[in-house]
């Protein structure tokens, strides 16, 4: 696969059609619980405090670079990042093909009730060829106990999916995923977050051409304030921080 190590992660430049083509690759692969994650400046930066979400973002095999940011400080250090890939589209191409192959079945676990009703409806409708084989909203809680993982965990495993979603939002679900893989009787794995919401209609995603100029965070921003200021005005500039110590290792060595 093709990857850069951009901050210490291993970070796909395949492209959307490189990526969905490598989720195929290992899902077929006939082993558990490979995991897909996504790398935005956010995360990165959380990550640099975060032991547990710094393991979990450099051991998944596919870290799709969701968000404008990961591609400008790609290209500044001269990474070759082409293309951004948003969980959002990836769950859209991944779904298209799954439809196209048949037979693919998707459990669904995190967000609300109500959310995973919308999500499975227009999912049944777009892609009938995709069997739900099972939905799960876990308790609101900032971690789970054993009983909560063992309970979660179970239902996943007799439900047999040859994919699980998973969107606890981050660093929750990335965490969660690193910490069972290997209890998870699942091929592929995705940690995709906002999707569930995204696509059952509950939050809008900001228009394409938004989107492909870079300023997707603007009208999320101002939809929710308070819950993204940290994202936007505090760990931007500690992302753009972390770039240029970087460029400047670079141009030292």
């Amino acid at each position: 696969m093709d990857t850069v190590t951009l901050l210490g992660y291993r970070t796909s430049s395949a492209g959307l059609e490189g990526d969905v083509a490598q989720a195929w690759n290992l899902l077929h692969s006939k082993t558990d619980s490979h995991y897909i994650a996504c790398s935005n400046p956010h995360s990165l930066v959380e990550a640099r405090r975060d032991p547990d979400f710094s393991a979990a973002l450099a051991n998944a095999e596919i870290l799709l670079p969701d968000g404008i940011g990961i591609v400008l400080a790609a290209k500044l250090l001269g990474l070759n990042i082409q293309q951004r890939v948003a969980g959002s589209e990836f769950f859209m191409e991944f779904s298209r093909q799954a439809q196209a192959r048949g037979g693919v079945k998707y459990f669904f676990i995190g967000s609300t009730d109500r959310v995973l009703a919308l999500l499975v409806e227009r999912l049944q409708k777009e892609f009938p060829d995709i069997l739900v084989c099972g939905v799960y909203s876990p308790p609101f809680k900032d971690e789970f106990d054993e009983t909560d993982n063992i309970h979660m965990i179970n239902r996943i495993n007799m439900a047999k999916p040859d994919v699980l979603w998973v969107g606890m939002t981050a660093p929750k679900q990335e965490k969660w995923i690193y910490q069972n893989r290997n209890k998870l009787r699942v091929p592929l794995v995705g940690a995709i977050g906002a999707v569930f919401d995204f696509y059952a209609g509950t939050k809008k995603r900001a228009p394409d051409w938004v989107c492909k100029i870079g300023l997707e965070w603007l009208p999320r921003f101002l939809r929710e304030p308070k819950r993204l200021f940290r994202r936007n005005f505090i760990s931007s500039p500690l992302f753009l921080f972390m770039v240029l110590q970087e460029k400047f290792r670079k141009w030292n060595r």
